[in-house]
């Protein structure tokens, strides 16, 4: 009897696997059709409007395009600040993190927030506050009488200041690389060397640096690829020194001529696209040549600063103070006065300019509230999407799992732009069964958010699998759980931390975001990014700045609130946590 019940139990479990393989097929077929749709269609329209404007390549009017002068002096203007800016931004972020990670400094944890803090603020707020931090009118410099003479040109709209603010601005996507690869560092050979006699630098110059050359060369290539993209610095600096960039020229034309300039753009968009991944390429490059690896062991012991801690710790504070406390104190004082250009003072001091901003301008409310509700859209989809798509890319192998990783990753590491201009092409035309066209609206928008924010949300829960044991899936699924459920039961509650930590992240991120969204604004659907550049350029600078200091605020608020869950999350998710 046992026997036959053993037989006719038999199809029932194969049926069950059957089952199981299906619905993984099924959760497989969906992340293609959402990674497909909202990464390599529109990129692939991009890419045909570029080369086939009229259904044939046309070499003649390729040339055209990118030997016209003005093309030409964006292109190299491009290529200049995006290589100087990345080597700034590699000499400093490097020093921070040797600084911080390599010697016996007192408050690390509080300079690395600090550090760390300008990548988190909008790079159009952190422009604006630089702007007025040292324009001859600035609030803070004029009370105490170092400002510029009234009608100096203001240093910071030159091709030096773009490098410049481009540079502290990427700092610290090199000093989180670079640390990531210090905390790597084994022991051994460093004590070593000590104890053969060499000193911090020798040991710094011949050991330390050729072992981090991979995390210096990866930190690098995320600064080049910022730089290039960064529409918020070279708008704000670049519009007004009319200094052209590749970004910025996509920018001024497609305001200027709309959809008609789409195919031009296409080209132009795709020139971007080449440049950033040749960057990505070469900085790759060098960073595998004469790699050096060593099995990983205990982190060295801190280097003690000696008689030199208290000089080091006052530049590293003083840093903090220049390049932090001023820009922000500055954006807080235009914010706090009547009209611009007026001295801080009991006279002068208002609120008035934080009250329209939260109340009484139409404009900014609705950018916000739409911001808002766009934002908590996009995070609803993706942290689903990324808990789905992160069981397939940790615990699937094959071309399937390649390619859903790389279309995911396509979107994030290219400019914020040429998302923007491919998400206009593909949603220009009427869709299917729709009947209309999506540009113009807030769905193209959030379109734009999905396909930009899907990396970023997949990053910490990456992270989150690496740390649950397989087994438990692998036992819910001998038990008859199908796929959906085991995400459900099993999955869902281990990662969820991971999961709070990458909607934090992709909410602090999209709700001010401005690469993607400057391109997709229009009369009926406009976002509080590229808020300050429209009131800037109105002539509203208190405004502006209320809405800049309103936008840290809310930065400060989300990083403050991930650091409640910071203790459970894995190490690395959260940049600002030492």
């Amino acid at each position: 009897m046992s026997l036959v019940q053993d037989q006719a139990a038999r199809p029932s479990r194969a049926r069950r696997l059957l089952g199981h393989l299906g619905g993984e097929r099924a959760l497989t077929l969906v992340l293609i059709l959402f990674v497909g749709l909202l990464s390599i269609a529109p990129l692939a329209r991009l890419l045909y409007a570029a080369l086939f404007p009229q259904g044939t390549f046309d070499a003649d009017r390729i040339a055209a395009i990118l030997g016209g002068r003005r093309v030409l002096e964006a292109t190299l203007n491009t290529l200049w600040i995006a290589c100087a800016a990345t080597l700034l931004a590699t000499a400093v972020g490097t020093m921070a993190a040797l600084l911080t990670s390599l010697t016996d400094m007192r408050r690390r944890t509080l300079w690395v927030f600090g550090f760390v803090l300008p990548l988190m603020i909008p790079p159009q707020v952190t422009a604006l506050a630089w702007v007025q931090a040292f324009s001859p009118a600035s609030p803070i410099l004029g009370t105490l009488g170092l400002a510029l003479p009234p009608g100096t040109r203001h240093p910071l709209y030159s091709m030096g200041g773009i490098i410049f603010l481009l540079g502290l601005y990427n700092a610290p996507l090199v000093f989180l690389s670079v640390r990531a690869s210090l905390q790597r560092l084994p022991a051994s050979l460093v004590e070593a060397a000590h104890a053969n006699g060499a000193s911090a630098g020798q040991v710094t110059r011949d050991i330390i640096l050729p072992l981090i050359r991979g995390g210096v060369f990866a930190g690098a290539a995320l600064a080049f690829v910022s730089s290039i993209g960064n529409f918020g610095i070279q708008a704000m600096l670049g519009i007004p020194a009319r200094v052209p960039t590749l970004i910025t020229l996509i920018y001024q034309r497609l305001n200027a001529y709309g959809p008609s300039a789409l195919n031009d753009m296409a080209l132009l968009a795709l020139l971007l696209a080449l440049l950033t991944v040749l960057g990505m390429t070469l900085t790759a490059w060098l960073g595998r040549r004469g790699d050096q690896r060593v099995d990983a062991a205990q982190r060295p012991p801190r280097m003690k600063l000696g008689a030199w801690r208290l000089p080091v710790s006052g530049v590293a504070w003083l840093y903090l103070a220049l390049c932090l406390v001023l820009p922000l104190s500055a954006l807080l004082g235009t914010a706090l006065v009547r009209g611009y250009g007026q001295p801080l003072t009991p006279d002068t001091l208002t609120f008035e300019n934080f009250a329209n901003a939260l109340f009484h301008h139409e404009g900014i409310r609705s950018a916000f509230l739409t911001s808002l509700w766009l934002t908590l859209l996009t995070v609803a989809v993706l942290i689903p999407a990324a808990v789905a798509l992160g069981y397939v890319l940790s615990w699937r192998r094959g071309w399937v799992a390649r390619l859903l990783r790389l279309a995911s990753e396509l979107a994030y590491a290219l400019p914020g732009i040429i998302i923007g201009v491919a998400m206009i092409l593909f949603f220009l035309r009427p869709l299917p069964f729709v009947g209309t066209g999506l540009y113009g609206t807030v769905w193209v928008i959030l379109a734009a958010y999905l396909s930009n924010f899907l990396a970023l949300a997949l990053r910490p829960v990456l992270g989150g699998y690496a740390q649950i044991d397989r087994a438990l899936d692998e036992a819910a699924q001998l038990a008859g759980a199908g796929v959906f459920a085991r995400l459900r039961d099993i999955v869902l509650p281990a990662l969820a931390p991971s999961a709070m930590a990458a909607a934090i992240l992709v909410f602090m991120t999209a709700v001010n975001e401005i690469q993607v969204s400057v391109l997709l604004v229009s009369s009926r659907a406009t976002t509080i990014g590229p808020m300050i550049i429209f009131l800037e350029e109105a002539g509203s600078s208190t405004l502006a700045a209320a809405v800049g200091c309103l936008m840290v605020l809310m930065v400060l608020a989300l990083m403050g609130l991930s650091l409640l869950v910071g203790r459970r999350l894995p190490e690395g998710v959260l940049p600002w946590r030492d």
